[in-house]
């Protein structure tokens, strides 16, 4: 099973794909919580040049709320990550964690139904990118 889906656009300017995918993100009920430069913080930190790379924290609050009733220490899988990159030919990358990937490891029943429901609204952020 793969831990993530992902898509790549080809000819693209790197920040206007990180408005899309964070109006994608809005568009299935997500917010971006927390916004990590990981290129920029590499740079800051040991001094190394990194490709652009952004990671995107999204939260759905309703499903969050329910996850966290359902298992208490879920938080550690949250938020869902998103991640944008540049590779090196240009084309921008975008990867959403598979959420039934990352909650197998948790023996709760009733999170396999979550997971399903966040698992189509991430792969229709990453299908309506264009």
């Amino acid at each position: 099973m793969s831990y993530c889906f992902n898509k790549t656009l080809k000819n693209r300017n790197f920040d206007t794909v990180i408005d899309q995918v964070t109006e994608e993100l809005k568009n299935q009920g997500f917010g971006v919580l927390s916004e990590i430069d990981v290129k920029s913080t590499l740079k800051k930190k040991i001094d190394v040049d990194f490709r652009k790379y952004r990671i995107l924290g999204a939260c759905n609050p309703i499903f969050a709320h329910k996850a966290l009733i359902a298992e208490p220490h879920i938080g550690v899988f949250l938020p869902c990550n998103v991640v944008v990159q540049e590779n090196k030919n240009g084309d921008v990358e975008i990867s959403a964690v598979d959420p039934i990937a990352s909650m197998m490891s948790v023996e709760n029943e009733s999170l396999g139904t979550l997971a399903s429901e966040v698992q189509l609204m991430m792969k229709k952020v990453i299908d309506n990118l264009s």
